[in-house]
Formats: C-alpha cells, sequence, structure tokens
C-alpha cells in the first residue's frame, strides 16, 4: 500500500520505488555477489538440501544456493521463497525459470510473517536485510532456527550501529536507537537463541557507496526515460533525502554484515 500526504493523495508506492532504485542491483543489499558467493561456498549442506529465504528480494542468494548445490539446473534442490514485492517476485520467477528450471522452487508473494513453516522442515533458512519483518534480529533469528532441522544453517543480513547515532541523522532518517544494535550483538543474539556462530562477513565502505550510488544512477535514468510519471517528483525528492542522510551521516554510523550461525545438534531442554 502507498504511503499518502495530507489531503490523502496516493504518493509513490513502496515497492514501485523500491523496484526503481534497486533496477541495478544484484543483490539488494550492501554486499557484493563474491561475498555471496563466498558464504554459500561455506554452507555445510548435503545433497539436495531444502532452503528457505524469507524477504528474497530478487531471489539472487537461493537461486545461487541452488546453483552451487543442484548443478547449472538446480537439480534436487527444494526451495521456499518469499517476499512482499509483487516487483521482486516478477524478477524471482523469471530468473529462476532461466536458471534452475529443474530447482523445486515454490515462490510466493506475501508477508514473511505470516509464512508458518514446520519446524525444522529445511537445511538452510535466511532472510538478509529483512528483520523488521519479525520485529527484529532476535525474532528473526528464533523463526529460522525453529524452521531449521537439527545441524542446519541459518543466515541473515542484518545492520549494526557502528558507532553512536547522533540524534539528527536519527531524527532525519526516522530510525530508532534500539532498531539495531552492535556487531557483537548480532552475534550474540545467534547465541541467545541457541544458534553456534560460524561467520561473519562485514560489509566494505567501497560495497556501501555501489549499494547507495546505484540508487542515484536509476532514479535519475528513470526519471529522464519516465518524464510524464506524476510521482517522478517525490521518487527524486526521497533519493536525495536518502543521499544527504547517508553522505552526512549513514556513511560513517551504520554498518552491515552477513551472519552465518548453525542450529545445535542437539538443542537444549525447554523448561518446564
Amino acid at each position: 500500500m502507498g504511503r499518502k500526504d495530507m489531503r490523502g493523495r496516493n504518493l509513490v508506492d513502496t515497492w514501485k520505488f523500491y523496484d526503481i532504485t534497486h533496477r541495478d542491483h544484484v543483490v539488494c543489499n550492501p554486499t557484493s555477489i563474491g561475498k555471496v558467493d563466498e558464504l554459500i561456498a561455506l554452507l555445510d549442506l548435503g545433497p539436495e538440501p531444502r532452503v528457505l529465504d524469507i524477504a528474497s528480494g530478487k531471489g539472487e542468494f537461493i537461486v545461487r544456493v541452488a546453483e552451487r548445490f543442484g548443478g547449472s539446473s538446480g537439480r534436487g534442490v527444494q526451495g521456499v521463497a518469499v517476499d512482499i514485492s509483487p516487483y521482486c517476485i516478477a524478477d524471482l520467477r523469471a530468473t529462476a525459470a532461466r536458471r534452475i528450471p529443474a530447482a523445486e522452487l515454490e515462490i510466493i508473494e506475501m508477508d514473511g510473517a505470516d509464512y508458518h513453516p514446520a519446524a525444522g522442515t529445511f537445511d538452510l533458512a535466511s532472510c538478509m536485510g529483512g528483520s523488521w519483518v519479525f520485529g527484529g534480529i532476535r525474532p528473526t533469528l528464533r523463526f529460522l532456527a525453529q524452521a531449521t532441522r537439527p545441524g542446519g544453517c541459518v543466515v541473515v543480513g542484518q545492520p549494526f550501529w557502528k558507532k553512536e547515532p547522533v540524534a539528527e541523522y536519527l531524527g532525519w532518517s526516522g530510525m530508532a536507537r534500539d532498531e539495531f544494535g552492535s556487531h557483537a550483538g548480532n552475534v550474540e543474539a545467534g547465541e541467545a537463541e541457541e544458534l553456534v556462530p560460524r561467520l561473519a562477513l562485514v560489509s566494505s565502505d567501497d560495497e556501501w557507496d555501489r549499494y547507495e550510488t546505484l540508487q542515484w544512477r536509476a532514479a535519475a535514468r528513470y526519471a529522464d526515460l519516465h518524464p510524464d510519471d506524476p510521482e517522478v517528483t517525490e521518487l527524486l525528492a526521497r533519493v536525495e533525502k536518502s543521499r544527504r542522510e547517508y553522505l552526512s551521516w549513514g556513511r560513517d554510523t551504520l554498518g552491515w554484515a552477513l551472519y552465518l550461525f548453525a542450529t545445535r545438534q542437539n538443542p537444549a531442554p525447554t523448561a518446564p
């Protein structure tokens, strides 16, 4: 559902905005393809793995997992990808049909919080940049851990504060101080959910710059190609605001990492 102004007029739909600004992104977060491939190469998955990807975006991660463990066609890999954006779902369907036609991939357009798999269903469960779906990193890890078999893999992509955010940054961005924790806190959140930390890949300034500035380019090109779109003015204003926010505060304050955890082979018993 799009936002509305004070007169009740529709403004740029969230998912349309995201689709326009991320058209040049292969991975829709501040991570390089190289880091994604490095992570996938280090996953301890057996043959014919079952994979869940919540807030999958364009689905590059789950597609690359299928290619890695199922060959060029993805044969033998069973997966579920869930995302609320119709634009991302359309991109993922096209990519999966082209690159992993033999994979058993179920693609679902819905809020990830409404997907309820049976406990221990998957060998790998992931959510990269979608902890808002579950209300924070700990409930996200809890959901993923419950969906994963003992000894399976859990992957999250999560921001963290590199330093204390100043009040002006929080006010400008609309973020809350307690929305994110520290890098160490993200790892500790997994440990608190009885997960075993295996790997953390922190994004560089270069990866952040690429993620942010590709949005500037995509928005400008869209405006040039669609001058009659009545939402172009707001689109460019939002991108300009985001650019100022990133250059003034975000680049030095907000970090991002991919975290790999393992579920325990013998989970601790639940207290009565």
